[in-house]
């Protein structure tokens, strides 16, 4: 059985306290709707080579929603709650609950898709303080963060079609 490590709860505010912060907006050539619909499905961010996401909440979905992802071959499995949810403003933001790893002292991320001529701008956010006596370790793992995440990136721009910008 998989140990897990409890990390903290934060809010909206934490996206610009965090120690790290990381967003990207990106231009989509697809209807924000259809954007939308994968980031909330069944099986969301399936287009992800990197994650395996899975709700364990039932639908509806809302706020306290919780999910799990498994990061890459199963290197790191989280626990997700949802402390944002609105379907009409297409956006959410959930903060992790437990990490397999002792990494963080607490991690979030937020998604936002929004209308734009020729399609959307997705904007994702992610945001992570390190367990303490971690800082040296977690500054020297930003270039793999920013590797991981952009990953993410340029999967979600071969689903949906990048814009021209």
């Amino acid at each position: 059985m998989a140990r897990w490590f409890d990390l903290d709860p934060v809010d909206e505010a934490f996206f610009e306290t965090a120690a790290q912060r990381f967003v990207y907006p990106m231009r989509l050539r697809t209807d924000p709707d259809e954007v939308w619909a994968g980031l909330t499905a069944a099986r969301p961010l399936s287009w992800v080579t990197l994650l395996d996401v899975e709700y364990t909440s039932a639908q509806p979905y809302g706020v306290g929603t919780e999910r799990t992802v498994t990061v890459g071959p199963g290197l790191l499995r989280m626990r997700e709650h949802f402390f944002e949810w609105d379907d009409a403003a297409r956006r959410h933001s959930f903060y992790v609950e437990q990490a397999s790893l002792p990494l963080f002292r607490a991690f979030a991320e937020s998604y936002e898709v929004e209308p734009a001529p020729g399609g959307c701008l997705f904007t994702w956010r992610f945001a992570l303080d390190p367990k303490p006596g971690f800082g040296v370790g977690a500054r020297a793992a930003r270039p793999v963060n920013r590797m991981l995440f952009g990953s993410f990136v340029r999967n979600t721009r071969t689903r949906f079609g990048a814009a021209e910008e």
